[in-house]
């Protein structure tokens, strides 16, 4: 069912804004760090898991597919609205949290590169067939 779906996404949501409250706390600063990303990465990883397991049928994988492609610009949006220079200026604990982001995200790549099977290349564009010919 496609309301399965929007459940597997609402539990990750707030799953992630917890781990970003908490995060928040640990760090003292008063405010969610990070709670939509790990939102965001908990839905992958689990839709992830679903799949493979067998649990995640059409209707359901449609459900978080439909959720996801509107949650990613809302994402995009909230972080472009927010101030840069405000959170420069608040210190270093800015700069760590955002560097300590950077790193996890990129220790995920390695990851999120293993979810899916090897795809087939795509096939050449009339247009380069056609320059290869002209050379």
């Amino acid at each position: 069912m496609i309301i399965t779906g929007v459940a597997v996404l609402a539990g990750c949501f707030l799953t992630g804004m917890l781990i970003g409250e908490f995060l928040g706390l640990l760090l003292g600063v008063d405010a969610n760090v990070g709670g939509v990303g790990f939102a965001m990465v908990l839905l992958v990883l689990v839709t992830h898991r679903m799949r493979r397991a067998g649990m995640l049928p059409s209707a359901t994988e449609h459900g978080v597919f439909f959720w996801s492609v509107m949650y990613i610009p809302i994402v995009v949006a909230m972080a472009a609205t927010q101030n840069v220079v405000s959170a420069v200026s608040g210190g270093p604990m800015a700069l760590l949290v955002g560097l300590a982001a950077l790193t996890a995200g990129a220790a995920l790549v390695p990851v999120l590169a293993r979810i899916g099977g090897q795809a087939d290349p795509l096939p050449p564009r009339e247009q380069d067939k056609a320059m290869e010919e002209v050379s």
